[in-house]
């Protein structure tokens, strides 16, 4: 177990571990010399935007200005190109009222406008609201209002769904489909000027909406940064380097997607991004513009498995974002081999751990182990650590921990270590197994029941392209399990085989009640599956 950073660490841990992030850091080539000109640009860079979105794009515009910072649908941009393109963005926001501490909401896709604007709020000081393209307008407007948001910075395709914005909320359209009588992001980079701003705003926050499957969306505010060694430690199990190339199909406004940008403005890389995902476009993508690494949410990794085409050489593909199922993974180490890198976290906690290649081969439905800098217990439920092999309930702590929802509530923390909300357990060897969410447990017939365990097993079982299992309302055993259930071909099953399949490798209690064949499960933008609409 890493104790370097979380509460409770002695100053030897913290050392040690500020050492070993500095080691990872040379070693993927995020340190190394530079001339005194350029390290003072950097300094420079720093003592105004701190380790921020904006810090990273002035310090690749000073080390490597022509350089692809962001490949998109609308061509390149370098680093020197965006540094100077979100300071005049800065001054056209300022114009229409944006001020340190305002709040500044974006609709987007995956696109340059996307990273611009916040890149552009931190230069301001301002707060950026990043609005998931998934939630309706009743829910875009209930949030606008409840966060005070000054500025909206929407696609044109987005309009509709600010019908009921408030009066007082300005628009800007940022990717523009046709033509729009409305400002737009081209314009207010393209008429303000690239006039140096005032040095070191307010820090800014990142206000990411929670995923909402079991409710609805709240707003989480995310910190910046303290230093390298979070992103040090994610490279210290995910082997990424410097000036590497990235397609982030993961959404943007997605922890997942926000991690990937992080990353790529440490190692001076270049993010291929898409506006919309197309598993066809992002291999091209990969094989065209030679990229190093692909950062997906685990339903993106398994259309692309469904292309049943080689990729081109990635040294990593990294998923996050959701459940990765065991089926997935095995599929994609035998047809892409020793490559994929599943992240477990949340919006909350960042990071908990990441299963390296070697650790999904033996076990495909592990979420593998934490990196240094992170401390991850599992508890019962008067806070007492679980013997190795008992499930209990997942606590951690690392740098990038959040800092409570924008309606001043908070996740359980116990002795410095934050609730995930997930139950697990961790084996011999150390490595951590997810059973669930804890409020997704039943108890049928006096057992606890975990739907992610029929999950996994299901998910494995020819025929099934993808499952779901919920807790539904037994009369004789309390509740029983409910799968819904995605054929690859329509009809390959039915429910006597299902239900076979789950007797013979499970206990008797974890025999789904009921099966029914959907075409689709419903899922929100970023792939996880809303059980609620299940049912």
């Amino acid at each position: 177990m890493s104790t370097y950073f979380g509460t409770g660490a002695t100053a030897l841990n913290r050392l040690v571990g500020v050492l070993r992030a500095a080691v990872t850091l040379v070693r993927v080539g995020v340190v190394r010399p530079m001339g005194p000109g350029r390290l003072l640009r950097v300094l420079d860079a720093y003592l105004r935007w701190d380790l921020t979105l904006a810090f990273g794009f002035a310090t690749g515009a000073a080390r490597h200005p022509d350089r692809p910072a962001i490949i998109d649908d609308a061509g390149t941009l370098t680093y020197a190109d965006v540094d100077e393109r979100t300071t005049r963005l800065a001054h056209g926001l300022h114009d229409l009222g944006v001020r340190a501490g305002s709040k500044v909401a974006v609709l987007c896709r995956n696109h340059r406008g996307f990273l611009e604007t916040v890149t552009a709020c931190v230069k301001l000081g301002a707060h950026s609201v990043l609005l998931n393209t998934g939630l309706s307008a009743g829910q875009i407007a209930t949030v606008l209002r409840e966060q005070d948001v000054t500025v909206v910075v929407a696609d044109t395709e987005f309009r509709g769904l600010l019908a009921n914005a408030p009066r007082k909320v300005r628009r800007v359209m940022a990717w523009v489909d046709g033509v729009t009588k409305s400002k737009t992001l081209e314009e207010l980079i393209t008429r303000s000027p690239a006039t140096p701003l005032p040095a070191r705003p307010p820090r800014g926050r990142m206000i990411v909406l929670t995923s909402g499957t079991t409710g609805a969306p709240k707003g989480a505010r995310r910190p910046e940064p303290p230093g390298l060694t979070p992103a040090a430690a994610l490279l210290s199990r995910i082997p990424l380097k410097a000036g590497d190339r990235f397609s982030v199909p993961a959404p943007l406004f997605h922890t997942w997607g926000l991690a990937a940008v992080q990353i790529a403005l440490v190692l001076g890389a270049t993010l291929v991004l898409r506006r919309k995902f197309d598993p066809a476009l992002t291999a091209a993508d990969a094989r065209d513009h030679r990229c190093d690494a692909l950062f997906v949410v685990p339903v993106m990794l398994q259309r692309i498995l469904d292309l049943r085409e080689r990729l081109p050489d990635l040294r990593v593909i990294a998923s996050s974002g959701s459940a990765l199922p065991p089926a997935v993974a095995r599929r994609c180490l035998r047809d892409f081999g020793p490559v994929l890198y599943n992240l477990y976290g949340s919006t909350e906690v960042s990071w908990v751990s990441i299963a390296r290649p070697d650790e999904l081969a033996r076990h495909p439905d592990t979420a593998g182990r934490p990196p240094f800098g992170t401390r991850l217990e599992i508890l019962d439920d008067d806070g007492r650590a679980v013997p190795v092999g008992v499930t209990g309930r997942i606590f951690v702590a690392n740098e990038m921990l959040f800092d409570g929802y924008t309606d001043g509530a908070g996740k359980e923390v116990r002795n410095g270590l934050m609730s995930t909300g997930d139950v697990g357990y961790r084996d011999d060897a150390g490595l951590l197994f997810v059973a669930g969410r804890d409020d997704e447990m039943i108890v049928s017939g006096g057992e606890n029941v975990y739907p992610r365990e029929v999950e996994d097993l299901l998910s494995g079982l020819a025929g099934v392209r993808e499952v779901a299992v919920v807790g539904v309302p037994d009369e004789r055993f309390g509740q029983r399990l409910a799968a819904y259930v995605v054929c690859e071909e329509p009809g390959a099953l039915d429910e006597d085989a299902v239900r076979e399949h789950v007797r013979v490798n499970l206990a008797k209690f974890s025999v789904p009640r009921e099966v029914v064949f959907l075409d689709t499960l419903p899922r929100n933008e970023t792939g996880k599956v809303l059980k609620r609409e299940l049912g």
